[in-house]
């Protein structure tokens, strides 16, 4: 319960995204309205009015739940305001969204603050991502420019399965595998390597990347698409890349390399750092360690797709 002073919690829609950004600014977050559009528009919002919103219509609290199917979910965006700090709100509203979940396992994105609630609400740490940001430095990884296709390890062949494969893709003359923009076509086979990845279809988050996303990039293969992968600008001067979705290291590195040279200002790589292959490679070329957080989940987990070729997330949001 929230209290008897408080509204009862609502579904926020798209009609609340000032109110989500001011929250976030509340917060000491970025505003990111291009996420909160996004999730606002894919996934189940909810808050709580603030008593004193006034003609504002403030927020006192939000939480944004994602579905991926009818087993699994995800938690975040959980913000509070300031002033209402500490007063049982944030606890109702994960009560809420767990409750909304039903049976389905929920992950989320923990940091040190929230997680002593996370724990007590019966969620248990999977593993720990980092946040690497700065100026990217181009090495030998990546050619960059998509006029010239950026080459991927002849040993970096991803399956058949699940791949979205159409053969014979390749033109005479072209690498047998290189990085290229995507086109709306791909949208399909895109949507196939992240569901052979992940285990679980991110269909209503995948279908709107083109839309979303300033770049978003291809791994083409002598059997189809192998991989993608997505940059967005959370701030004017500062882009996120992801989703990674790739066969292996090598070419995930070269998937980041060849959108970090598209993209303007620093970028962000949210990288698990019990994983050898990136954390290392992204500190050499310029990108320093700011934060850390701890992946959890409530109720078991699984294993399930190839999370081996999931290199970041879509979002710290979107577990």
């Amino acid at each position: 319960m929230t209290g008897d002073w408080f509204p009862p919690i609502r579904r926020l829609g798209s009609d609340d995204l000032r109110r989500c950004v001011a929250l976030s600014v509340d917060r000491g977050w970025s505003p990111e309205r291009a996420k909160w559009s996004l999730l606002l528009g894919c996934a189940e919002a909810f808050g709580v009015d603030a008593p004193d919103g006034g003609a504002s219509g403030r927020l006192a609290a939000a939480v944004v739940l994602t579905r991926w199917g009818p087993d699994l979910a995800s938690v975040g965006m959980m913000l509070v305001a300031t002033r209402y700090e500490r007063r049982g709100l944030g606890r109702a509203l994960m009560e809420h969204v767990l409750a909304e979940a039903g049976d389905a396992t929920v992950t989320l994105f923990a940091t040190d603050m929230g997680r002593p609630l996370y724990e007590k609400l019966g969620f248990l740490p999977v593993r720990r991502s980092v946040s690497f940001v700065g100026t990217f430095r181009r090495g030998r990884v990546g050619l960059g420019p998509s006029a010239r296709p950026s080459r991927v390890s002849a040993d970096a062949q991803p399956s058949r399965a699940g791949s979205g494969a159409r053969p014979n893709r390749v033109a005479p003359g072209v690498p047998a595998e290189f990085i290229r923009p995507a086109a709306e076509t791909d949208l399909p086979s895109i949507l196939a390597v992240d569901q052979a990845a992940f285990g679980a279809d991110r269909g209503r988050v995948i279908n709107r990347l083109p839309g979303f996303a300033e770049q978003l990039t291809v791994l083409e293969t002598a059997q189809g698409i192998g991989g993608y992968a997505a940059a967005w600008r959370n701030l004017p001067s500062s882009a996120i890349i992801g989703p990674v979705v790739a066969p292996d290291a090598e070419a995930a590195k070269r998937l980041i390399a060849d959108l970090a040279a598209k993209v303007s200002g620093t970028i962000r790589l949210d990288l698990d750092p019990d994983r050898p292959e990136l954390p290392a490679w992204a500190h050499a070329r310029g990108l320093e360690p700011v934060g850390r957080t701890t992946v959890m989940a409530h109720g078991e987990l699984p294993n399930r797709g190839a999370p081996d070729r999931l290199f970041t997330p879509i979002s710290v949001a979107l577990a």
